[in-house]
């Protein structure tokens, strides 16, 4: 990923939170020269100083087969907003995006353990919907062990780690401070969350 110095967002603690802020992610492996992508939700943590991401896909989704087998792209991407060249001082200005993503690249290593699988399936419903953790908890092993059987859990550690926020840091003072009052009014959760991020 193109990242200019002043959009460099290299704070470990920063990209996990915005990692497990927005977790939902997308996975790109490359198949026989072409890529593909999978749409995942991602549990992420730290183990031993390495960040982990963890998650599960249908086993029907042929990409499982290949993730050991070579570096994966996983793509955590929100929120995002037009910039309209109205809030500059100059009237020779141009729109733009503004933007906060993290790259993060490795192999996975799939989860064959059936523990391990009911564990990953629970640290999704932990990270999502806590309140669900009782009627899980009284659902049949057997019917839990079943639908675990449709699927392929996956872990990948991270190996290489991007992290960029575009926030208009190449903007006056008070030209941010316009972007960052017309953002927040906004109805779009994606505008005002990165109206937000501006004004942190």
């Amino acid at each position: 990923m193109y990242i200019p110095h002043d959009n460099l967002m290299d704070n470990p603690a920063e990209i996990l939170s915005f990692i497990q802020r927005y977790s939902f992610a997308t996975l790109i492996t490359n198949i026989e020269g072409t890529p593909v992508a999978t749409h995942l939700p991602f549990h992420a943590e730290m183990r031993g100083g390495q960040l982990v991401l963890t998650s599960h896909m249908a086993k029907a989704n042929k990409q499982w087969q290949v993730i050991s087998e070579q570096q994966n792209l996983v793509i955590f991407s929100a929120p995002h907003a037009y910039i309209s060249p109205s809030h500059y001082d100059s009237r020779q200005s141009v729109p733009t995006w503004n933007y906060l993503s993290v790259h993060a690249y490795g192999k996975a290593n799939i989860i064959h353990e059936k523990e391990a699988v009911m564990a990953l399936l629970e640290s999704a419903i932990n990270d999502y919907e806590p309140a669900y953790m009782m009627q899980w908890n009284e659902l049949p092993e057997t019917f839990k062990y079943k639908m675990a059987n449709g699927i392929v859990a996956f872990e990948i550690g991270v190996t290489t780690l991007q992290g960029k926020k575009k926030l208009s840091q190449n903007k006056t003072e008070e030209e941010r401070k316009r972007i960052v009052e017309s953002l927040k009014k906004s109805d779009d959760t994606n505008v005002s969350q990165t109206g937000e991020y501006m004004e942190k």
